[in-house]
């Protein structure tokens, strides 16, 4: 059985490589210099920190966290057949102690698109990557109930994270399940797109990660949020006419030229770099 609980066996992860889309590029989460950072980059960060400090002084061109190492592959926008063609294979030949796939989204949110078959070729490419490197993490897909353009998909979602969990079954892989964080179901978890997480959101699956493979974390990813002031009717109209004006028709757009976010973009993190 997947083994997705909070008290997993621990090992020592030295290499640590992210696959995926736009979530786990960190889309929602920019950072100090215009680039994203992201859960992925978060996570990277909580398992560098369990590694054994260097035992003589850093110098001034040193990594802070010793010899750890972390690329991420993923590109806002792609499929997961272009995941597969072209983050995959880097994946293999970097060959981490540890992979992060997270693919599928932009192909379930596509009219026609059928759950169980994007689930085999999704197992087609764990098993490949169960071959080549040390432990593959599977990422399931978030409850989309609390999203409007989002919500009638909930059930294809539903459907294929059934099957990625019978995947990670098979394959004795650990299981990132975002359907069943429900602290992102609050609005405060996304960002003002509605379709990625806020910088908040993306340190919560970030906290979870590290919970899945059993580490102690500095606090809890499903804490409550804080209280805050009541929205009326007349607000939540306000907001829902401003995000369809700024987010939903461009978005509408693109999908109908054929265009996607991530044309003319590169992977951030190519290569399996110190932090």
């Amino acid at each position: 059985m997947a083994d997705d609980s909070r008290n997993n066996q621990q090992h020592t992860i030295g290499s640590y490589a992210a696959i995926g889309d736009s979530f786990t590029e960190g889309v929602g989460d920019p950072g100090p210099d215009g680039a994203f950072v992201g859960w992925a980059d978060r996570f990277a960060v909580l398992l560098a920190d369990r590694l054994p400090a260097p035992e003589t002084s850093a110098g001034p061109d040193d990594s802070p966290h010793g010899n750890f190492r972390y690329a991420n592959l993923a590109v806002r926008g792609r499929l997961l057949d272009q995941i597969v063609a072209e983050q995959v294979p880097r994946a293999k030949e970097l060959a981490p102690d540890l992979v992060s796939f997270c693919a599928g989204g932009n192909d379930i949110i596509r009219p026609g698109t059928d759950p169980d078959d994007l689930a085999e070729r999704y197992e087609r490419a764990v098993a490949e990557l169960s071959d080549a490197v040390g432990t593959v993490m599977v990422t399931t897909g978030f409850d989309t109930r609390g999203v409007p353009v989002l919500r009638h998909m909930r059930g294809k979602i539903a459907t294929y994270n059934v099957h990625l969990r019978a995947i990670a079954d098979r394959y004795r892989c650990p299981v990132l399940d975002l359907w069943s964080l429900r602290s992102v179901q609050d609005r405060r978890a996304w960002d003002a797109d509605r379709l990625h997480l806020s910088p908040e959101g993306h340190t919560r699956v970030a906290l979870r990660a590290a919970q899945v493979l059993g580490h102690q974390v500095p606090a809890d990813p499903d804490q409550p949020w804080p209280p805050q002031a009541q929205r009326t009717p007349y607000d939540t109209r306000r907001d829902n006419i401003q995000w369809a004006r700024e987010y939903l028709v461009p978005w509408i757009g693109r999908r109908l030229r054929g265009e996607s976010s991530g044309d003319h973009v590169e992977a951030k993190r190519p290569d399996l770099l110190p932090l």
